[in-house]
């Protein structure tokens, strides 16, 4: 939000924000806020936004969430006046299917990590014996979007005392994991399908991408974390993966590729048709992409000129930040718990 109001045009910005959560911090420091509907179809999601950029006059819907509801309606949005910064539908679909995401790479000669997809114990002992075969560490994730959600490593030895001295890791013996999954079948519960592949080496490389209509890359600024601190890599070879990814998805806006490393070479973890939740790191790249991307869908411009600086090391620490009480007034609830306690 602060990126787009102290936009280099000096252009005046009112911001428009909605969530599920009343309490969500981005309701106290937007201009207007509302709360979204929870738990509805992608048609009634839809006609939400529909409604709400009706009545409020919307020019620019930045959504980053819920595109499969709103990729295939850019007309009827362009009818009442507002410009929906979004992929095609098709490329929406494909990359929050992690399944999808990697057949497609894969056949387009992107690197991907070997997988295998289970719906069941079986296929899932099955998976794990022949990916330990290489003797890498494996893990599961979910192969529908659910961001980092149900991610875990895949670790059968004992607890030690010494793991109780560290941060704890996402981990999971096998043995678990097929036994939930067999508890599941027998209750009748719908499979969730997983994901089985090697847990890929640090670092994790996140490519904030730029990109014109069609899949043209403008602008890719990768990002590697490590602890506190984010380094603006200069590294054209994880670049030139981002653009061959853009570029065959023909993904626009703002997206986010992730890379991790196998064998020392970078493959794809996965890939976002929404800009990531550390795009505002890339200011200190030099740019100011979410204004370039406003530009690019209002103007067929994104302003611009200069490629990006990188190699510089950020250092991420804590900040306070004053907010306004809910739109309705209202603290969120656990704000006004602890507020009840400290007053007791």
């Amino acid at each position: 939000m602060r990126l787009l109001r102290d936009n280099p045009d000096g252009v005046e910005v009112s911001i428009y924000a909605s969530n599920v959560d009343p309490g969500a911090v981005a309701l106290s420091v937007c201009d207007v806020a509302a709360v979204e509907p929870r738990h509805v179809g992608n048609e009634d999601y839809a006609q939400f936004a529909l409604d709400f950029c009706r009545t409020h006059r919307i020019d620019v819907l930045i959504p980053p969430r819920r595109l499969d509801a709103l990729a295939g309606r850019i007309a009827d949005f362009a009818a009442i006046g507002t410009r929906v910064m979004c992929s095609p539908l098709s490329s929406v679909k494909a990359l929050t299917d992690k399944v999808r995401t990697y057949e497609i790479a894969g056949g387009a000669g992107i690197p991907v990590p070997p997988w295998r997809e289970v719906t069941d114990a079986e296929q899932f002992r099955a998976a794990v014996e022949e990916l330990s075969l290489t003797g890498e560490t494996l893990c599961i994730k979910p192969s529908g979007e659910y961001s980092a959600f149900g991610f875990r490593i895949l670790d059968d030895r004992p607890l030690t005392m010494g793991a109780l001295r560290v941060a704890p890791r996402p981990v999971a013996s096998v043995e678990a994991v097929a036994s939930a999954m067999r508890r599941a079948a027998e209750e009748g519960e719908a499979p969730l399908p997983l994901l089985v592949m090697p847990f890929l080496e640090a670092p994790e490389i996140s490519i904030d991408c730029l990109s014109a209509p069609g899949g043209e890359l403008l602008v890719g600024i990768p990002r590697a974390k490590q602890g506190r601190f984010r380094m603006l890599v200069d590294d054209p070879a994880v670049v030139d993966i981002a653009r061959q990814l853009v570029g065959h998805f023909e993904l626009a806006y703002l997206t986010n590729v992730q890379l991790r490393y196998r064998a020392g070479e970078p493959v794809l973890l996965e890939a976002n048709p929404r800009p990531s939740a550390g795009l505002f790191h890339t200011e200190f790249a030099g740019v100011n992409l979410p204004w370039a991307a406003v530009r690019l869908l209002w103007q067929g411009d994104s302003g611009l000129r200069e490629p990006p600086r990188l190699g510089a090391c950020l250092a991420v620490a804590e900040a306070v930040m004053e907010v306004s009480p809910r739109h309705d007034g209202q603290l969120p609830e656990a704000v006004r718990r602890s507020a009840d306690l400290v007053a007791g």
